[in-house]
């Protein structure tokens, strides 16, 4: 820190840098607890600062739906002969689950931060 001898303030400011850039380097993934805001953005404990809805990733199983949207149709020959079309074919509509809908506002979400990314992994809920 040769370049800032006689700015003590400077020197502190730069030491203090670099020892959380190699900290954080040392530690690439941390878990962090977040809310999803009403216009989508993510705010976290570490970083109060609202992360823009498409700035950060999220699982997979965060994206199937709101509750009791169509997850799926489900078909087999024969069956209930209630449910049978001309075909013979016997369908049901899955509906999506309150436990596997998607994320919305207000929800307490399970961030991981991998590297500069925030990823949010799963909604939190209370026991």
């Amino acid at each position: 820190m040769e370049q800032f001898d006689g700015h003590p303030g400077t020197s502190r400011l730069a030491m203090v840098l670099s020892q959380r850039i190699k900290k954080e380097k040392e530690s690439p993934l941390v878990l962090d607890f977040g809310e999803i805001q009403g216009n989508g953005s993510l705010m976290t404990n570490t970083f109060p600062v609202p992360i823009p809805k498409g700035d950060y990733s999220v699982c997979r199983q965060l994206t199937l739906g709101a509750k009791d949207d169509k997850l799926t149709v489900t078909a087999r020959d024969g069956g209930h002969n209630e449910h049978v079309s001309g075909d013979g074919i016997h369908t049901h509509e899955v509906l999506i689950p309150e436990k596997m809908r998607s994320m919305k506002p207000g929800d307490r979400v399970l961030v991981a931060w991998i590297h500069s990314e925030a990823v949010v992994v799963d909604i939190i809920e209370r026991s």
